[in-house]
């Protein structure tokens, strides 16, 4: 009827259309999920300061608009000041910040965990910054988020990247005994779950887990890994005015039970003396007598930070040289103060300073953080003079 025929195409043309319908249909499914994640908002749990910090650093890489950050305020008086300091900062960065009493007397956590499960019922994504914590493992029970996101707890993200990949059972590496006491039995079976939602998902899952660190970690298959650069820090603060002298940051080792106090006191003196330092920054953890007695035996000026200590470095004012025990900002200073001149060393834990009640593993664990650090001079644990 002068229509003109068609041509078959080819089973090879053929073939090639199917497929690129079937991307075409995946990408279109990605992206309604993306629509639906970005629509529901991302619920971020965080327990102490430096996590608050790396949610923002994650927030800030991601363009995150819709967070809600949650703070599951803990008993320490320097851990809630720090952490008010950084909620003023969320909130300033356009975020909401929900501030909860988690663990203010017997019925604090029922009420904490009621108000919440609407909204962890209704998340897209959830970003989590302590995955050993039993309040955070339990609360995974109850969230539909097909998205998980890990943020740094500082150097126990290398410990729980190591465990995870084992298939081990998730205990902080400082605990003597393997955490076999009758509350971790209590709640062993949230815990068993928690470590199961922050497993890889099998290939074609629907379910992703996330991991935004600066530690040199190895996730095992199937982990999505984003490097925290800093970025946000260096924008939002800074560079710092350098001062002459040397500055030693403080470690909580002592308060944990791992390291022997007389011996870690020797140790601050000794770097004092050899480094010419003047200031110490306290951990937010280290006890007031402790601290007393840095001051008094070594002439140090004990700092106490109302902000983690990244921060406070980038804002200045900060020596040229910062010496630190085996610890978190070994790894995140060099990243956080990058084109300052500022230098970073560490200080080897001697074997000998160990308690009786250290793990079996702290010896291990705490080489490794020294040694894998980047960008950083290494120190001898028994200092000699500085040339």
């Amino acid at each position: 009827m002068g229509v003109p025929r068609q041509r078959r195409r080819s089973a090879a043309n053929r073939t090639g259309t199917a497929a690129a319908a079937k991307d075409t249909r995946a990408a279109g499914r990605a992206a309604r999920r993306e629509a639906r994640r970005a629509a529901a908002g991302t619920l971020a749990f965080v327990e102490s300061p430096v996590q608050l910090l790396n949610v923002l650093e994650w927030a800030y890489g991601a363009q995150a608009t819709s967070l809600t950050v949650v703070v599951l305020a803990p008993h320490d008086p320097m851990t809630r000041g720090q952490l008010r300091r950084m909620a003023e900062l969320a909130r300033e960065e356009g975020f909401s910040v929900r501030w909860e009493e988690a663990r203010g007397g017997a019925a604090a956590p029922l009420r904490t965990i009621g108000g919440l499960t609407p909204r962890l019922r209704r998340a897209g994504r959830v970003v989590i910054g302590d995955p050993f914590s039993r309040y955070v493992q339990l609360l995974l029970t109850l969230t539909r988020a097909r998205d998980l996101v890990v943020v740094d707890d500082g150097t126990a993200t290398m410990e729980f990247i190591t465990q995870l990949a084992n298939g081990e059972r998730l205990v902080r590496w400082h605990r003597h005994g393997g955490g076999r006491g009758p509350r971790d039995l209590l709640f062993a079976p949230f815990s068993a779950a928690a470590r199961r939602r922050l497993a890889p998902a099998p290939e074609g899952g629907r379910r992703t887990v996330g991991l935004f660190t600066s530690m040199p970690v190895e996730p095992p298959p199937g982990i999505r890994v984003l490097s925290n650069e800093f970025a946000w820090t260096r924008r939002r603060f800074g560079p710092p005015r350098l001062t002459r002298g040397t500055d030693i940051v403080g470690t909580s080792l002592v308060e944990t039970g791992v390291v022997d106090p007389d011996r870690y006191l020797g140790a601050v003196a000794a770097l004092a003396r050899v480094h010419g330092a003047t200031r110490y920054f306290a951990h937010r953890r280290e006890t007031a007598a402790k601290l007393h007695r840095i001051a008094t035996e070594t002439g140090l000026q004990v700092v106490r930070p109302d902000l983690p200590l990244e921060l406070i470095a980038r804002r200045g004012p900060v020596g040229r040289l910062i010496i630190s025990f085996p610890s978190t900002v070994v790894h995140t200073l060099p990243l956080a103060l990058t084109g300052t001149g500022v230098g970073v060393a560490v200080c080897d834990i001697d074997p000998t300073w160990l308690t009786s009640k250290a793990s079996p593993r702290a010896e291990g664990f705490l080489s490794g953080v020294t040694g894998s650090a980047r960008g950083v001079r290494r120190l001898p644990a028994t200092p000699v003079r500085d040339p």
